[in-house]
């Protein structure tokens, strides 16, 4: 029909374009948080864009949803705008009309995000989370910069080197600086370099000088060496145990129904439920006024999507930590939803047959729905 194919491509290429424009937005605004991560040393620089990657997969459900919001949103207010939407209704098509080609188009959306949310999350956040957790647990030495003071993982120490450019694990002209609430002490070294042994490092320096300073009586020391070997790092990765539940599996959750595994539960399950209200509520809320020529309705809409989003992350901490259970939150939250999705859609409908009917029964004229 070529009411339904009309709808369903303006649609989808509505959705294209909103995907591609607010996935650029977000990448950008991740891109910019990533380098200053890397660059106050909390992750590795040569794993930006692996962790950037990453991190748009994990966003991609929530903005798909979004993308899919708007443009049903858009799509409509354009039909309105141009009396398209008029031309329908007065050939006996009504907004309810509109579901049907709608869900069409956003069903196999629906299903990539509940996918992504159920099974794609948890392992890009699993990921990123080994790649942070590696970076933090190698040793100092390879968390400095060369050419510029860095204080170490613990806040303990300060690090300058001078990278070799023949090997990466070696650095020249090493100056480090400890403190503690007793001491003080400086270490500098002509060279030094990483050695594993098991699962620990040890950074080993040759030929230099270290001056203590104790900090209540002010005595000084000072020794040289011609080899000091020292821990830096313990094990490189971390218990799997320890992974935060956002990284767990989704069979895993269901498993162990604790308070927090089923407040990230109920956010998995947040999404996809959110997706499919928003469907609704955004033919509802596209219905404009063809001669006022504003897009009040569209911010009106994105205003919704920011509260509803809300409303599922503060679910997801209300159940974290037992406040409610995970049925009443997710009935809560997307029950009253859906419900004023419907109640919305049918009031549109029934003030446009009202109109319809007071045109053609009593003559007249109908006001046009606000």
């Amino acid at each position: 029909m070529l009411f339904d194919s009309t709808l369903r491509r303006d649609l989808a290429r509505n959705f294209g374009a909103t995907l591609v424009v607010i996935v650029t937005l977000v990448l950008t605004i991740m891109l910019i948080r990533t380098l200053g991560q890397a660059a106050g040393g909390q992750v590795s620089p040569q794993d930006v864009a692996l962790l950037l990657g990453y991190i748009a997969v994990g966003q991609l459900p929530t903005i798909m949803a979004l993308s899919l919001f708007i443009a049903v949103v858009a799509t409509l207010t354009r039909m309105y705008r141009e009396s398209e939407m008029t031309i329908w209704f007065a050939s006996g098509v009504g907004l309810t009309r509109f579901v049907r080609p709608v869900l069409r188009v956003a069903l196999p959306m629906i299903v990539v995000i509940g996918l992504m949310a159920l099974f794609v999350w948890p392992w890009q956040n699993q990921r990123a989370a080994e790649l942070k957790d590696r970076f933090e647990r190698r040793s100092d030495l390879s968390r400095v910069a060369a050419g510029q003071f860095q204080t170490s993982s613990d806040g303990t120490r300060v690090f300058f080197i001078e990278r070799d450019p023949v090997d990466a694990r070696t650095g020249r002209n090493v100056f480090i600086l400890q403190s503690t609430p007793d001491s003080e002490s400086v270490t500098s070294a002509k060279s030094g370099h990483i050695e594993l042994q098991g699962d620990d490092r040890y950074l080993v320096l040759t030929r230099g000088q270290r001056n203590d300073k104790n900090a209540k009586s002010g005595e000084k020391t000072l020794a040289r060496f011609e080899s000091y070997r020292v821990q830096a790092g313990e094990r490189i990765l971390s218990n799997v145990e320890n992974l935060p539940p956002k990284a767990r599996p989704t069979l895993e959750l269901l498993r162990q129904p604790s308070a927090p595994y089923q407040g990230e539960l109920t956010w998995r399950l947040g999404l996809v439920l959110g997706a499919s209200n928003l469907v609704l509520l955004g033919i509802g809320l596209s219905q404009s006024n063809p001669r006022r020529a504003n897009n009040w309705n569209l911010m009106f809409a994105l205003l919704t999507f920011v509260v509803y989003y809300n409303l599922i992350n503060l679910s997801q901490a209300w159940v974290a930590v037992g406040r409610v259970g995970m049925g009443t939150a997710l009935a809560g939250v997307h029950g009253t939803a859906f419900i004023l999705a419907v109640a919305l859609l049918f009031w549109r409908e029934d003030r446009h047959l009202w109109a319809r009917w007071r045109r053609r029964h009593i003559g007249l004229p109908a006001a046009q729905p606000a």
